[in-house]
């Protein structure tokens, strides 16, 4: 039988950095430091074969996150299907902004919309025990999975809501609301490339430049957020200046652009006049 190493070896050539360690650590269930220490293990033809067999989807394309079934997000693990989006790390960033817009030992309401696995809404509700956390999302499916997630990681503090945007959460008013929406163009050929071609679309495409939702997101804010609440709004690295036109049309103030690790333009935020939370 095959050593372990040697599989893994063979493997790197021809699939992405790490990807044949995620897939094998998945397979034995053990993580992925175990396996450099475990070099001459082994492996019987069974989990040879189920370890091949992934293998051969990645190199067809299939994200490691589907194949696996999880991504790891801010300090815990999330289930993810392909009905929802791939957490990344630059998301991180809209979650470390709303925490500094929410006060660990005040009362506070926030808001997630487009939730999809339900990590932001779960990063807030795990940082912020006081705060009182919705998420919000159009697709049955993804709600599914964050609520999933939340029952795992033992978050009652959330509120899911099927629907659009702002429409399941009429008349409530918020002190952060924050999105991660789809903000690719609709016709990006990006969208056919790598694993944007096992997303859901509709997750990751809006409208012809790719502002369709975040111009909806921004007119509504107002509407929905308390006096000196904020908005924060994760988008592509070109659009900051149209972004930042669309919250400053929509009578938002304080409007800048956060900048993720690579210096691009990725979160946008915006408060709503009046005096913010104690």
């Amino acid at each position: 039988m095959p050593r372990l190493d040697v599989l893994l070896r063979e493997a790197r050539a021809d699939t992405g950095p790490g990807d044949a360690e995620a897939l094998a650590a998945h397979v034995l269930d053990r993580p992925v430091s175990w396996l450099y220490a475990h070099g001459d293990e082994e492996l019987d033809p069974a989990t040879r074969a189920r370890f091949e067999h992934l293998l051969a989807r990645r190199r067809a394309g299939e994200p490691v996150a589907y194949l696996t079934g999880q991504r790891g997000f801010w300090r815990f693990d999330v289930r993810v299907t392909p009905d929802t989006l791939i957490p990344r790390p630059e998301t991180e960033l809209l979650v470390e902004l709303a925490l500094n817009r929410l006060p660990y030992d005040a009362h506070t309401d926030a808001l997630d919309l487009g939730t999809g696995s339900g990590v932001v809404a779960l990063a807030v509700a795990i940082e912020r025990p006081r705060a009182r956390v919705d998420a919000v999302d159009a697709s049955a499916a993804a709600l599914d999975v964050a609520r999933a997630n939340a029952e795992a990681l033992d978050v009652a503090r959330i509120a899911f809501h099927e629907g659009d945007w702002f429409a399941p959460v009429a008349g409530r008013r918020f002190d952060v609301v924050a999105s991660n929406p789809p903000y690719i163009a609709e016709r990006d050929p990006h969208l056919a490339e790598g694993d944007l071609r096992h997303e859901p679309v509709s997750a990751l495409a809006s409208g012809p430049d790719g502002l369709a939702a975040i111009r909806t997101i921004a007119a509504a804010a107002p509407g929905h957020l308390k006096p000196g609440g904020w908005l924060l709004v994760e988008h592509g690295w070109d659009q900051g200046e149209a972004v930042r036109a669309l919250f400053e049309a929509a009578g938002l103030l304080e409007v800048f652009t956060e900048q993720d690790l690579e210096h691009r333009d990725r979160v946008t935020l915006g408060r709503n006049p009046g005096p913010g939370p104690d």
